[in-house]
């Protein structure tokens, strides 16, 4: 039966109520993300990852919303306020936002003005006042003066009186409500240093005196003003004119012109400015915090993605150097499996001497072990070592600068200790170079994705929100992409759907004890993986050479027999089906359509049987930065280089040209068209041609250029769309705030 959190979250997402009804029905069972979006495509109406992840967050947000009502209604209950009126009023809100303005009044609070009015019995007066009816508001204060409750005198009585009304104000619902929408509309942030902190405040200096629209800041911004606010370098408010906010809640407070409407707009003044103001710049900034935290968010787990799925190098016999200038450069020989066979030091840039030593035992591990590619850390000395390695003419093997981030992290971590246990963090660091050439994904799981290079504020924004979606990224690339079952470390074993690292760590046990796995069905042997385990997790594991077939292919065990079924009605063997190509045409899928099974994974099986295991990353292509330009000092305005995009971040993104220091491609600067957002244009380890605009030495900052030479006049078209993207904010968060207001609040 259909729920009502359901029939939101179709209508929400514009997905039919059956497919947010059985995708929840799925995930309630224990399915994980990339196992519905694989194989039960013909529940979900194919519907994707983004598109099951977006239907799971919306529905745990609702039922928290439901967690948060129960909590509610029982409070009200147990002070004996709940009435039937204000029951269906929190059981129908919609948002958090509403049913927190509904609890408000009723939220056990310190005590307050307005409730030691309440005590000296001046509700009444409050109430009457509120009524603004014609009336000598002096005698009627009179009348409410009582010694005993320390209510001395007329203008006492309607002090505490307009504290009452100024509470009550506060805590409208529907105040709240054109509060909130008017200052996300209308208000602005406000930014000034610390007086006094301009030096140690230097790096903010954008925002020593700064203004910006909330609707409109884009959250790099944000969460820099915030980063300096935190630091104690910037002061940071939330600013909207009082002639924005006050006339909405004047006409619905203010009924009349006389001494009792005085009064009451002597209360609405003070609520606002004591109250109301400062209850809701507390909460909108809540509210933009969590939007720019929502986007940075976003932009690291699309930046860790492309990482992730970077294209791997493969099983090819490797030359690791972590390059060092003083210390020198640990040198590691590692097998096409990645094992580690060699490790030594050598000193190319320790004069004359070393560098003879150094080329001598270069080329004798290259002889020796065949070496096929030579990887070597962008770190420090990295261009000065790879200069050296390619002035050694070593034909057959192909030499490739690899991104070091996180290496150090890994080197020091119980993941490299047990690993190598007789190996310092030199070696450990020289390997986990040397492997993530080999295989970006195998080896940057076992790193905390936030230390490897690609965030925006990664450590200001929600560390729980945060992790959650890198968990959900890392799992997403590890099953696109398979693994095999007998050579897979615990690490990437973990993100398989339905192991975790407790069945991971199981699996390798296993593994130790009875050698390697013959087929997937042997998983089942395994302790404590029981059937759902296997089933979630059987697809995306690959065995080569294996006893059956579609072992090595991501065809889920569960449709072997219609495969077997195929084959047996053509006249051939599973391997004849899976090797010939005018075979497979013969398959009439329309035979083998049943209640389980639809055209979608009919036509995956077909095309899994054509590339079984297929590798759904990119060709690796080698790559060299230009000869000569090592360092900063080396750039000239107009210079033209190939680079290493690095990073990404919604202003634009940092791009790799071996100088020691990223340049920044400005959102402005990636195409010669409008760009909203840079993911469109670029991606995490892509190889682009930039051209040096600016070099500033002092501040280690280089200015970058994907634009280029236009050899046609431009269009007015073309050159208004760069002047929008010149003046218009990186990302327009007006509707977002408001949606994020509605849904989250």
């Amino acid at each position: 039966m259909m729920t009502t959190h359901e029939i939101i979250v179709s209508k929400e997402l514009s997905i039919s109520e059956k497919q947010v009804h059985t995708t929840m029905s799925l995930l309630d069972e224990g399915a994980t993300v990339p196992f519905i979006a694989r194989y039960r495509k013909e529940l979900t109406g194919s519907l994707d990852e983004v598109q099951i992840t977006a239907i799971r967050d919306r529905m745990q947000q609702l039922r928290e919303l439901d967690k948060r009502k129960e909590a509610v209604l029982k409070s009200i209950g147990d002070q004996g306020k709940l009435t039937p009126e204000l029951e269906l009023q929190v059981k129908t809100a919609e948002t958090m936002s509403a049913l927190e303005d509904i609890y408000l009044p009723f939220k056990p609070k310190r005590k307050t003005r307005a409730s030691v009015a309440r005590e000296k019995g001046l509700q009444g007066l409050a109430d009457q006042l509120l009524n603004q009816e014609k009336m000598d508001v002096e005698a009627l204060a009179e009348t409410f003066i009582n010694a005993d409750l320390s209510v001395n005198s007329s203008e006492e009585a309607l002090a505490g009186a307009r504290d009452i009304i100024a509470e009550q104000i506060a805590e409208d619902a529907n105040v709240r409500a054109h509060a909130r929408k008017t200052i996300l509309n209308k208000g602005q942030f406000v930014s000034r240093v610390v007086p006094g902190k301009e030096e140690a405040a230097l790096k903010y200096k954008d925002y020593f005196e700064w203004s910006e629209n909330l609707k409109d800041a884009p959250s790099h911004r944000v969460l820099a003003m915030r980063r300096g606010e935190k630091e104690e370098l910037l002061y940071l408010d939330i600013d909207v004119a009082e002639g924005e906010v006050l006339p909405g809640i004047e006409k619905q407070y203010i009924k009349g012109s006389n001494a009792a409407s005085d009064q009451v707009s002597l209360a609405l003044q003070d609520s606002y400015k004591r109250l109301l103001k400062p209850s809701m710049e507390t909460e909108v900034r809540v509210l933009t915090r969590q939007k720019a935290d929502e986007e940075a968010i976003k932009v690291f787990a699309d930046n860790v993605r492309q990482l992730l799925l970077a294209a791997p190098l493969g099983q090819k016999r490797l030359l690791a150097i972590d390059p060092g200038f003083r210390t020198g450069c640990k040198t590691v020989v590692l097998d096409a499996q990645g094992n580690l066979l060699e490790n030594t030091a050598i000193f190319p840039h320790n004069g004359a001497g070393g560098a003879a030593e150094a080329e001598r035992i270069v080329r004798n591990l290259v002889d020796t072990y065949a070496i096929e590619a030579i990887a070597i850390g962008n770190g420090t000395a990295g261009r000065e070592t790879e200069d050296f390695v390619r002035k050694l003419n070593l034909p057959k093997a192909t030499i490739v600068m690899v991104n070091e981030s996180g290496a150090s992290i890994y080197s020091a971590s119980p993941v490299a200790r047990e690993e190598f246990p007789d190996h310092d963090v030199t070696v450990r660091g020289a390997v986990s170079i040397g492997r993530r050439l080999m295989d970006p994904l195998a080896e940057l799981v076992k790193i905390d994705p936030k230390s490897i290079g690609v965030g925006q504020y990664q450590h200001d924004v929600d560390q729980n929100k945060l992790q959650s979606a890198l968990d959900d990224t890392v799992m997403s690339c590890v099953n696109s992409v398979g693994v095999e079952l007998n050579t897979a470390s615990k690490q990437i074993l973990s993100y398989i759907s339905g192991l975790g690292p407790a069945l991971a760590q199981q699996i390798v046990n296993y593994r130790k004890e009875n050698g390697p796995f013959s087929s997937r069905r042997e998983l089942k042997k395994v302790p404590r993986l029981g059937d759902k385990a296997f089933e979630q997790a059987a697809g995306f594991l690959r065995i080569r050479n294996a006893e059956h077939p579609l072992d090595s292919s991501a065809v889920h065990p569960e449709r072997y027999a219609l495969v077997e079924k195929m084959a047996k009605d053509l006249g051939v063997s599973i391997q004849e089906l899976m090797k010939d190509e005018q075979v497979r045409k013969q398959v009439d899928l329309k035979k083998y359509i049943s209640e389980e099974v639809g055209l979608p994974t009919l036509n995956d099986i077909l095309l899994e049987l054509a590339k079984p295991g297929l590798d759904p990353r990119d060709k690796f292509e080698a790559f060299s930065f230009t000869e000569g330009v090592n360092a900063i000092g080396d750039l000239k305005v107009g210079m033209k280089l190939p680079g290493i995009v690095t990073n990404i971040t919604n202003f634009g993104a940092f791009v790799d040209i071996g100088v020691h220091q990223d340049g920044l491609v400005h959102l402005s600067q990636l195409a010669n068209h409008y760009v909203s957002d840079p993911h469109e244009v670029v991606k995490v380890q892509q190889q682009v041609m930039v051209t040096v605009t600016e070099i500033d030495e002092k501040r280690n900052r280089i200015g970058l250029t994907m634009k280029t030479e236009e050899k046609a006049p431009r269009k007015h078209a073309d050159k208004r769309a760069d002047r929008r993207q010149e003046k218009a904010p990186e990302t327009d968060m007006a509707a977002k705030l408001a949606a994020l207001a509605s849904k989250f609040k």
